[in-house]
């Protein structure tokens, strides 16, 4: 479960939808502000705000906000344009794309992690360096 002083800001605080333990959707989630599931999600998840999977969470398939914090279960490819937050006792089975990540100790994780925003700033200096030759 998520916990106070688990690193989660306080402008995650306000939750202005939940999915509970034993709630099952199957589609595109498509929201806007920040929403935990502690359910089950078999599908697309687009957002560009925050996502919170609890624990008992188990989300299947893509997934494109802004930030998630998980300790629940993805099988799927996260991109995140802001963060990833992985709390124990999290699994993620999947592809990572985003410019912060953060894996806690326990979690499990098997997949390859691209950190997007590092990577495009690197690549523009290399690109002035031979620019300027």
């Amino acid at each position: 479960m998520l916990k106070k002083g688990s690193g989660v800001s306080a402008e995650h605080a306000e939750i202005t939808a939940f999915l509970g333990k034993g709630t099952e959707f199957k589609g595109i989630l498509s929201f806007e502000g920040t929403i935990r599931v502690d359910g089950r999600v078999e599908g697309e998840v687009l957002s560009k705000d925050t996502l919170i999977a609890g624990d008992e969470a188990h989300l299947q398939g893509e997934i494109n906000v802004g930030t998630i914090i998980s300790s629940g279960k993805i099988v799927g490819n996260v991109n995140a344009s802001q963060k990833v937050h992985v709390l124990a006792p999290g699994v993620i089975e999947g592809n990572i794309k985003t410019p912060n990540l953060i894996i806690e100790e326990g979690v499990t994780f098997d997949g390859k992690c691209e950190m997007a925003g590092q990577k495009k700033s690197s690549e523009q200096k290399v690109v002035s360096l031979t620019e300027r030759q």
